[in-house]
């Protein structure tokens, strides 16, 4: 496809991001331009986002129909504020600010998603939250540690699903809501239904979802920033008459082993006590098939490839939880909830080599039980929140290889140590706000808290190390300061400095099977939490009751970031393993590091037909040595969105621009998560994608929604990702509603 030159300024004049090309903030009922919308997140209570100093962006249930996200991470991207990576189709690992994985918190109906597995690398798990299911999703921006705790350094993305309704007079509440939806560009065939039912005293809300996506097709034409085709699939894999095969790939762009299904349940059920009391039950389930590790399969070796198989096994989420809530205006706490919830995980790695008939499999088994109780109290300019969480994590893990010809089965090292892991967290916090006047309102906050882990080794017949155990424990704390200065209902002006830290997890303290001939990683009891410590400054203004515009400003420093690095045990640098002397490796908090950036977002209403919408964001990140800082891991690139929603009568359409910027090789962290071996020879080229999508309302019941992403069908990859972005999707999708 050819370009001329005055296109692709166009273009870079209508920059913006989302790996899925999403549509996001396009409220269709309401202008979005006050600053007076409630915010749930930041303190666990609802409030004004104009008494909130904390950058927070917020998604409706319309807004996430009408993204016609494929997954929660890709609903994520789609918001143009924060980046999605992905190792394979069936993922998306978050990051805001710089920071991802374990270093982010993932929060559903209030239950910590974060676990004892969870690492620093590249995660998937927000896929196991279903999308179609959520009444609203929340994004806190920076350190949120003093209300949520552990692992929210860069932020807390917090979902809620759809509530159950209870009947408003004597006619019980019935409503249904389903949608069917096909993509082209992977074979999309997705379901959805929930289902409604209210009296006065008990009311139920029971939600299902089937997925099934196929091989992923990238785009075909050319990429106008770079001159030379990346990530294409010339070959895969194949096991033909008992040997494995390279077979050609008929179509290049076709991502070969990419594709996968999942399945999602939600049961809640609601108790109306009395006017003030309410009890609630929640049930949650996800399941997946194998999901292939779409980048391990294109890893070369020699003239072929590395793996023949490489997949996640069925990644499994199961909560059950009990709310209590109680809301009273009369009484000395006006708001009081309590939590009492349980989730069991299991997740599972399985690969061979290409030519091997060894199949290794590797299963993570967590369980968590946790515990909260938020409650708040209201004095005339006071409002004073305290709460006490906690959770206690165990997780069983196994391994062994089996024999794909024979069936034969034998010992294989565990990722983690093979007997009892356990993790236990515990911590008291208080948060306040103080109206000084009506101009001026002060947030504060304090925590205090508790981890430790335990670790055994029962079979240490592949790694003979001099111990068996392995402890920590670790005090926690964080507190946040801001300052709102609102000279009317147009203007907001806030002042935050707030602290975060991430207490380390049984994959930093008791992974020892990540060694090289001559080296070997030890656990390391001394192991300290990371920490953060964030300063920004906020904008926002409204102008002519139309135009809410937005900006941030932050700069954080990064303490006792995780590094292994080399280490010494009793005294000593090298022990015997394996019949050679190894040097001895061990995670430390050693590495400082700086990060600052910028975001803005535009909501401009034109008319009652037009709104645009804009969203910029960009991040710095740099680790701080003796002699030349180099980069910080996790940094993105440029992100730019640029949007146009149409409405009249029954019809909406959008039509959105999303682009990245380049990322040149020198600003990776090269040997690490940024991935430069799943780049070109200069890095990660820019990109941008053009989107169109209409839905129309047929009937009352009844609304057709079609759309065309990737419009161009362009060929790009986002950073640090090892699977190529989709070609162009033209999907359709019918939604009915009673």
């Amino acid at each position: 496809m050819k370009f001329t030159k005055y296109s692709i300024i166009a273009l870079l004049m209508m920059q913006a991001h989302g790996a899925f090309a999403q549509t996001a903030n396009t409220d269709t009922t309401n202008n979005g331009t006050s600053l007076n919308e409630f915010i749930f997140s930041a303190n666990k209570v609802g409030e004004s986002k104009k008494g909130v100093a904390q950058q927070v962006i917020t998604l409706n249930r319309e807004q996430i129909a009408n993204s016609q996200a494929q997954n929660s991470a890709d609903l994520m991207a789609g918001t143009g504020n924060i980046f999605v990576q992905k190792s394979q189709s069936g993922g998306g690992s978050p990051v805001i600010r710089g920071f991802e994985a374990s270093r982010i918190l993932l929060v559903v109906d209030g239950v910590r998603m974060n676990n004892i597995i969870y690492r620093a690398g590249h995660l998937q798990n927000i896929i196991t939250v279903d999308n179609a299911m959520l009444d609203r999703a929340e994004i806190l921006f920076g350190p949120s540690s003093t209300i949520y705790g552990s692992d929210a350094l860069g932020g807390v993305i917090r979902f809620y699903t759809i509530k159950p309704v209870f009947a408003d007079g004597n006619k019980a509440y019935k409503s249904v809501n389903a949608f069917a939806r096909y993509g082209s560009v992977n074979n999309e065939m997705t379901g959805h239904a929930d289902f409604s039912v209210g009296g006065k005293k008990l009311a139920s809300v029971t939600s299902v979802t089937y997925s099934s996506f196929g091989d992923m097709r990238g785009g075909a034409s050319q990429n106008p920033f770079y001159d030379t085709a990346y990530g294409e699939r010339p070959y895969y894999v194949k096991r033909i008459n008992g040997t494995d095969s390279l077979v050609k790939n008929s179509d290049k762009y076709l991502q070969v082993n990419s594709g996968y299904s999942q399945y999602d349940i939600l049961e809640k059920i609601a108790f109306k006590q009395n006017d003030h009391v309410t009890h609630g039950l929640n049930f949650q389930y996800s399941n997946s098939t194998d999901v292939p590790r779409y980048d391990r399969l294109t890893d070369p070796k020699g003239a072929g490839l590395k793996s023949s198989e490489w997949y996640y096994g069925p990644q499994t989420r199961m909560m059950a939880a009990y709310d209590l809530d109680v809301n009273n205006e009369a009484s000395f706490f006006q708001n009081i909830h309590a939590g009492l919830n349980y989730q069991n995980i299991e997740e599972s790695r399985h690969n061979r080599n290409f030519g091997s008939t060894s199949l290794n499999h590797r299963i993570e088994k967590v369980n968590v039980i946790g515990l909260n109780v938020d409650v708040q109290r209201i004095v005339k300019k006071h409002s004073i929140r305290f709460g006490i969480d906690g959770q206690y994590n165990t997780l069983k893990s196994t391994a062994n290889k089996e024999n794909i010809v024979t069936g034969a089965s034998a010992k294989l090292d565990t990722r983690y140590p093979d007997g009892d892991n356990n993790m236990m967290d515990a911590a008291i916090y208080g948060s306040h706000t103080m109206k000084i006047n009506d101009q001026f309102s002060l947030t504060d906050g304090l925590r205090f808290g508790f981890r430790s882990l335990h670790s055994t080794f029962i079979d240490t017949s592949f790694f003979h190390l001099p111990y068996t155990t392995a402890d920590q424990k670790n005090m926690v704390y964080s507190g946040s300061i801001g300052l709102i200065h609102s000279p009317n209902d147009k203007w907001k002006l806030s002042l935050l400095i707030s602290t975060g830290y991430k207490a380390p997890t049984v994959d930093e303290l008791s992974k020892v099977f990540e060694s090289a001939p001559g080296a070997l990683i030890v656990p390391n009891k001394d192991l300290k939490p990371e920490k953060t410590i964030n300063a920004e400054i906020g904008v926002a203004k409204v102008f002519h009751k139309k135009v809410l515009w937005e900006n941030n400003l932050y700069y954080t420093r990064f303490y006792d970031a995780i590094v292994t690095d080399k280490f010494t045990y009793n005294g000593q640098d090298s022990m015997m393993y394996d019949g050679q002397m190894s040097k001895i490796f061990a995670n430390q908090n050693k590495s400082t590091a700086y990060l600052y950036g910028f975001s803005s977002n535009l909501r401009a209403r034109l008319n009652k037909n037009f709104l645009v919408t804009l969203a910029f964001n960009y991040t710095y990140g740099r680790i701080n040595t003796d002699s030349t800082a180099y980069p910080l891991d996790h940094i993105p690139p440029m992100m730019l969105r640029l949007g146009v929603n149409y409405t009249w009568k029954k019809l909406n359409a959008d039509f959105f621009i999303n682009y990245n910027s380049a990322k040149e090789l020198k600003d990776y962290y090269l040997n690490g998560e940024d991935n430069e071996q799943y780049a070109n020879k200069d890095g990660m080229p820019a990109w941008y994608t053009a989107n169109l999508r209409v839905s129309y309302k047929v009937h009352k019941m009844i609304t057709v929604q079609l759309g065309v992403d990737n419009i161009m069908d362009v060929q790009y990859r986002t950073f640090a990702s090892g699977i190529n972005a989709p070609g162009r999707n033209i999907f359709g999708c019918v939604r009915f509603h009673y």
